[in-house]
């Protein structure tokens, strides 16, 4: 089966190659539309039937097109993703946040950003020379996580958590054990879709397909 990789926020689509490289098979590496809101940009990445394979913002993309378009998705992967912000209040605060980011970019620009970006506590376990600095700033322009910050945030995500039951395809739900934000999101979300497997990979946070790209790759070959 074909399998679709979507990246998480100011990640190139080439980001998944550690994992991908390990695969057998040839990925589709989706790169993210710079211009639409957030359901259409989960639609907008429909490549046809396949599996699909997607971390953090990406994750939080596939899960919606999964649950607009489950004859599409036909195996769904998520990696350190969620359903979003169950309480509105919460979910409001959350976008003015980002809106307050977005003008931080605009002001710093973007390598001051990844810099700034990189060295929050939830990237404490990735190591500099796995985070692939140079391919971030060559992929990204100040509009393009902008947009990316105000309109595919979890500020603006509709929160998906109250459909997760309504998922047919099989579901593998990874998360990084040094995440626990992630962890008990990932424990959550494996109770409430019918056909989920969960899996934690050990000494890794966040972004553990970076972190451990062949554990991850041995989840994926193996499920």
């Amino acid at each position: 089966m074909r399998r679709v990789f979507v990246a998480g926020f100011t990640q190139a689509p080439e980001s998944w190659t550690p994992v991908t490289d390990l695969l057998e098979g040839d990925p589709v590496l989706a790169p993210v539309p710079a211009d639409l809101d957030f359901v259409a940009t989960a639609h907008a990445l429909d490549r046809g039937p396949a599996e699909y394979v997607g971390y953090s913002m990406g994750g939080r993309l596939c899960l919606q097109l999964a649950l607009d378009r489950p004859s599409t998705v036909h195996r769904l992967v998520l990696v350190s993703a969620s359903p979003g912000i169950e309480d509105p209040e919460e979910r409001a605060a959350r976008r003015e946040a980002d809106v307050a980011l977005a003008r931080e970019i605009e002001q710093d620009g973007v390598e001051a950003f990844l810099e700034r970006w990189l060295a929050q506590p939830l990237f404490a376990t990735l190591p500099r020379e796995r985070a692939r600095v140079a391919e971030r700033v060559a992929a990204n322009t100040v509009e393009k996580l902008t947009h990316q910050v105000r309109t595919l945030g979890q500020g603006t995500q509709p929160s998906n958590w109250w459909r997760l039951g309504a998922l047919t395809m099989p579901v593998l739900i990874v998360a990084g054990a040094l995440d626990r934000k992630y962890v008990e999101i990932a424990r959550r979300m494996a109770a409430a879709i019918p056909d989920a497997r969960l899996e934690i990979v050990d000494g890794a946070g966040h972004a553990c397909h970076l972190e451990r790209p062949e554990t991850v790759a041995h989840l994926f070959a193996s499920w």
